[in-house]
């Protein structure tokens, strides 16, 4: 890997940024952001194979990990613990597994990115198998914890993916799909929570979303499976379900507290007004 160069620690393309005033800091990192949905598209193709290979095997009980340090670890685990309350599935079909564990979400770790097992370990103690998915995240592309998981998952047969900002990197060369977003330097020299970590949500937001929808976890354009787990979101989906079926709101809100989710809701209501018809 000699030709391997981490452009994401290149040098800022702005100098003396301690001298500008807020509003160059502000128009100079936007200016940069823009650069990330560009970078994010061009990997479209990676991203699409991944979900096409991700959605036959989570249909047969198969889940996705996301291994992560530090930023990208956060962003994975954030991803993951989405999918119950937006899709209304387990929390065990997408695990987001950083490095340091639970007190690594609020804060550094030391040294617990460089262990090359713990990352395989964890996956391990997981029961993972080739029914799942791993995909390791990080912008630098040679995390130690991510690229021992994906090596030894990949040699046991199970199916790995890659996230990172550099092409050509270790982890790209470990996994079966590896999805490179080349987004360049950052604004400040190698601080990947910016562009880095912003390109990483979308990516996730995006192998997610995909795959939820695949899974019938959507229908139209509604999250019919999410969780009620707040006012607001038991009125969005009364106001989902009134609309759908043609309800009164105070209906449509009866009938959805009966039956927890908008989808359930309206598939007996429509089973029994079917049922009277005939």
């Amino acid at each position: 890997m000699s030709s391997f160069i981490k452009i994401s620690e290149q040098p800022s393309l702005y100098n003396d940024l301690e001298k500008k005033s807020v509003r160059q800091i502000l128009e100079e990192i936007n200016t940069e952001d823009r650069k990330v949905a560009v970078a994010v598209g061009a990997a479209i193709p990676q991203i699409e194979e991944l979900v096409n290979g991700i959605v036959p095997r989570m249909e047969q009980g198969g889940r996705i990990f996301y291994v992560g340090a530090g930023t990208s670890g956060r962003l994975g685990v954030l991803d993951a613990s989405e999918i119950p309350p937006t899709f209304g599935m387990p929390p065990t079909r997408v695990i987001g597994l950083i490095a340091g564990g639970d007190k690594a979400l609020h804060g550094p770790v030391e040294n617990a990115e460089d262990d090359p097992l713990s990352g395989w370990e964890e996956l391990e103690a997981h029961g993972v198998t080739p029914l799942d998915t791993v995909v390791g995240i990080a912008a630098s592309g040679s995390t130690p914890y991510v690229l021992g998981a994906l090596r030894e998952a990949r040699r046991r047969g199970i199916p790995t993916a890659c996230i990172t900002s550099n092409p050509g990197s270790p982890m790209a060369e470990a996994a079966d799909v590896a999805i490179e977003m080349i987004v360049g330097p950052e604004y400040v020299t190698g601080s990947s929570r910016m562009k880095s970590g912003t390109g990483q949500k979308m990516i996730l937001n995006m192998i997610s979303t995909a795959v939820m929808i695949r899974l019938g976890r959507v229908r139209g354009n509604r999250m019919e499976n999410m969780q009620l787990s707040n006012r607001k979101l038991t009125d969005r989906g009364t106001r989902m379900l009134a609309d759908e079926l043609g309800l009164a709101y105070a209906d449509a809100r009866m009938l959805l507290l009966k039956y927890g989710s908008v989808k359930e809701a309206a598939d007996a209501y429509r089973k029994e007004t079917e049922g009277k018809e005939e």
